[in-house]
């Protein structure tokens, strides 16, 4: 193990972490790869939300709860998972977690009704959890600081991929087959990163580290994950973003389809919204090491307010067409990246000692809560972009409080 970490000399690695426990590409792709089966879980069922109405009798305002189920899911088991990767190491969870998924979604596939679907979703998306939490603690296990938020920069770049081509890849899978076949391509792309996981990454939870499972402990955990200032703020700052991404997400495909009348090009403004967000990562991934976590995230979260409230002025005086929105979006998307990435790994900073609980947690509130928000946004849908612009306005303004109320009005500052 200790020859493979220095498969790449350039990569930064802190004093007092191990880095890389395979080669430095290889392990953010992979790392990417276990992140990116959460998107494709929710992104490429985008497209078949019609369809899968029709054929499940749901109705145009039940359907978005096929994404809601399965973050509502994704966020509550969150907070088992965290306690159990640190018991029992990353390794060992992330390979139980993802054989659930991938007989999670085969359910799915075979569901009758849209009640089960919505059971198999929920199961779905709690299995998957894993992957937020585990990798996450996998990546603090190795790196730290401004280290691990260029790590996770480029999983998210790579990460970012998947949102990109799931809507066109939903669409792609209905050509061949109706939407049951999408849960199964799902289940099959899982099951090859189950295998590439299984042989390649070792355990990065030193023996001594693991700590024992009692309510005693996790309750500490959830203490000290809560008490520290830069875990609780940036989790809140990042819990109000995740609201607006959400929102987007319930909010995208009604309003392609009703504000803009042009469904059919669903797949095209995703990806258009969605390429920047990726783009933004890499940018973060060359810039942190030497701008710093804070100057980057605080201005990131500037900017998306101004542009935000640009979006609201258009959209409310009846201004905006498809290519304003598209690019006003995509701006605000890269924001998001740019501001999200750095705020997980600030959020970490000193919870190197309990890192599979604390990244439990930290998940726990910002996507359980960003969810159910989000949902709102998407219900608050009224044939116009204005309720999702709007919540990407007051996000944006939430979390540059949360974040002024951290740092103490210390902002901007190259850290």
């Amino acid at each position: 193990m200790s020859e493979s970490r220095s498969a790449d000399p350039a990569t930064p690695v802190a004093a007092d972490t191990p880095g890389a426990p395979i080669g430095f590409v290889e392990f953010v792709l992979l790392i990417a790869a276990l992140m990116a089966l959460t998107a494709l879980g929710i992104d490429s069922m985008l497209p078949a939300l019609p369809a899968i109405g029709e054929a499940l009798n749901a109705s145009p305002t039940q359907r978005p709860f096929v994404v809601t189920a399965f973050l509502i899911g994704f966020g509550v088991a969150q907070l088992v998972h965290g306690p159990l990767a640190d018991r029992y190491g990353r390794r060992r969870v992330l390979i139980v977690a993802l054989v659930i998924y991938i007989v999670a979604n085969g359910a799915a596939a075979m569901a009758g009704s849209f009640l089960l679907l919505m059971v198999a979703r929920v199961c779905a998306g709690a299995a998957i959890a894993a992957t937020r939490v585990a990798t996450v603690a996998l990546v603090r296990d190795c790196y730290h600081g401004r280290a691990m938020a260029q790590v996770m920069s480029i999983a998210f770049m790579v990460f970012m991929v998947v949102p990109i081509l799931a809507p066109a890849f939903g669409e792609l899978v209905l050509l061949f087959g109706n939407w049951r076949l999408i849960f199964w391509t799902i289940a099959g792309l899982a099951t090859l990163v189950l295998i590439w996981f299984a042989v390649r990454m070792p355990e990065t939870l030193k023996p001594e580290a693991r700590l024992p499972i009692s309510l005693g402990r996790i309750w500490r955990g959830w203490r000290q994950t809560a008490a520290d200032r830069l875990s609780l703020g940036y989790t809140l700052a990042a819990t109000a973003l995740m609201a607006a991404l959400y929102g987007y997400l319930n909010s995208v495909q009604p309003i392609m389809a009703v504000t803009f009348g042009r469904e059919k090009l669903l797949a095209l403004i995703f990806a258009t919204t969605s390429v920047t967000m990726a783009a933004a990562n890499l940018l973060n991934s060359r810039i942190v090491m030497r701008l710093g976590t804070r100057l980057i995230s605080h201005s990131s979260v500037t900017i998306l307010i101004v542009v935000s409230a640009l979006h609201l002025a258009i959209a409310w005086f009846g201004g905006e067409s498809l290519v304003v929105f598209a690019v006003l979006q995509a701006i605000t998307m890269a924001c998001f990246g740019l501001a999200t990435s750095n705020f997980s790994a600030m959020a970490m900073e000193n919870m190197g000692g309990i890192a599979g609980t604390a990244s439990s947690v930290q998940g726990f509130a910002s996507v359980t809560i960003g969810s159910v928000i989000g949902a709102g946004i998407g219900q608050a849908f009224d044939g116009t972009t204005r309720p999702l612009t709007l919540g990407f306005l007051v996000a944006g303004c939430a979390a540059f409080a949360f974040v002024f109320a951290t740092e103490r009005g210390r902002m901007f500052r190259p850290l």
